[in-house]
């Protein structure tokens, strides 16, 4: 199920190592379901790699090397020290020292075994930055590819003119033609730049919420999800014969226990429920017309309103989700702070978002508004904003400022 500032997950589909080495396993027993024809059996060549980690496959791989027993020790180090992403996080002199007492390795040791991890798969692991990542997957392509030694020129030494789209200033500085420009900075743009999510792509998150809430003709409705209640029940046939033996007082007290769990469990599904109706009815708003209606909300206005303590109401909305027509939240999504509006009410930073959301929205993409700009058309709405708070929040939902803007609508123009 989707999620927003409320943690949407996603599920990340990718074809990795892994699902190719599964379609290679599957060749292999179709293989081996056949008569043997006389030729030797490759498939062994082959190991099945799912499962694996990152680190896992590289050391697979360092094993296969022919490398002296320091250099695998050392690279085995390394292959421990690299991250998820594929990058080498330690510097070389944090991985030699590391090695002592039992290895008294040099700089130069550690160094011709990084160069040994980095020419493993998947290509670009184990660079210590963006740069060299990109640079080690150019440097396996053919010499002969056009424009690959500009290409590593840019990744190596001009990765921030490309990201400032600074074209003219960086042919300038590679004194190249536009047309090696050009397919140099494709070769980059080919490059993964997180070669480690290939072999461990991001798990689907999947969200079950603890509450549903839908639309009735008598107005809003609060219902526990019976899915995340926990099926606990007492057997009454022997609770009936424990209660009635005199010599069993060690499993009345578990009995009693028991019946306590079930209690507190009903304590908590009643909590969970009034909670989530007291936010429900303060957001009406929300659920009617959208986040430009969200009213401001803290904990403190809940404790008050179910009577229970702030810290209470903490536990309660934590990791806590409902599904509602809009979608599905997190209890903490529907608080947030406030800003004094003119008029002398409150509004929700939340709906403040909306609005900066909204309005970039219908900009005029040649001529987009400044911060600036969108915090005087908010206080002629009778919302008094400062031009930092604007840019906080649109910062804040990930969205580039005025000049980038601009520069982006010119180059899809």
């Amino acid at each position: 199920m989707p999620r927003s500032t409320i943690r949407r997950a996603r599920a990340i589909p990718a074809r990795s190592p892994r699902s190719r080495s599964r379609t290679t396993a599957g060749a292999s027993r179709r293989a081996a379901e056949t008569s043997w024809s006389g030729d030797d059996d490759r498939s062994s060549d082959f190991s099945d790699q799912h499962g694996q980690t990152l680190q896992e496959q590289l050391v697979e791989q360092l094993e296969l090397a022919r490398l002296s027993p320091l250099d695998l020790a050392i690279a085995r180090l390394i292959a421990d020290a690299i991250n998820d992403d594929g990058y080498l996080t330690d510097s070389l002199e944090d991985i030699r020292e590391s090695l002592k007492p039992e290895i008294d390795a040099t700089l130069a040791d550690v160094e011709r075994a990084l160069a040994a991890v980095q020419s493993l798969e998947p290509a670009g692991v184990g660079a210590r930055n963006l740069g060299e990542c990109i640079a080690l997957q150019l440097r396996q392509l053919d010499p002969a590819t056009p424009a690959r030694d500009i290409a590593v020129r840019v990744a190596r030494e001009h990765l921030d003119l490309v990201a400032g789209q600074q074209l003219a200033l960086l042919r300038r500085h590679l004194r190249c033609s536009e047309a090696d420009l050009e397919m140099a900075l494709a070769l980059v743009r080919s490059c993964h730049p997180r070669p480690g999510a290939a072999v461990n792509p991001a798990q689907a998150e999947y969200i079950v919420p603890d509450v549903f809430v839908r639309r009735t003709e008598h107005g809003w409705v609060v219902e526990i999800n019976p899915a995340t209640v926990p099926r606990v029940r007492v057997n009454q046939s022997y609770a009936s014969l424990v209660s009635r033996a005199p010599d069993h007082a060690m499993l009345r007290s578990q009995l009693q226990e028991a019946r306590w769990l079930m209690r507190s469990l009903e304590i908590r599904n009643e909590t969970l429920v009034k909670v989530a109706r007291c936010i429900v009815q303060r957001q009406t708003g929300f659920f009617e017309y959208g986040e430009e209606a969200m009213e401001p909300l803290i904990l403190k206005d809940v404790a008050e309103a179910v009577e229970m303590h702030e810290s209470t109401i903490s536990r309660v909305t934590t990791a806590k989700y409902m599904h509602t027509p809009r979608g599905v939240f997190e209890f903490r999504y529907f608080f947030s702070s406030h800003v004094a509006a003119a008029d002398g009410t409150e509004m929700s930073s939340t709906a403040i978002r909306a609005k900066i959301r909204k309005l970039i929205a219908q900009e005029n993409s040649d001529n987009p508004w400044s911060d600036s700009k969108l915090a005087e058309i908010l206080s002629q709405e009778g919302i008094p904003v400062a031009r930092r708070t604007v840019a906080k929040y649109r910062e804040g939902m990930q969205i580039a400022p005025s000049n980038e803007r601009k520069r982006a609508a010119a180059r899809a123009s």
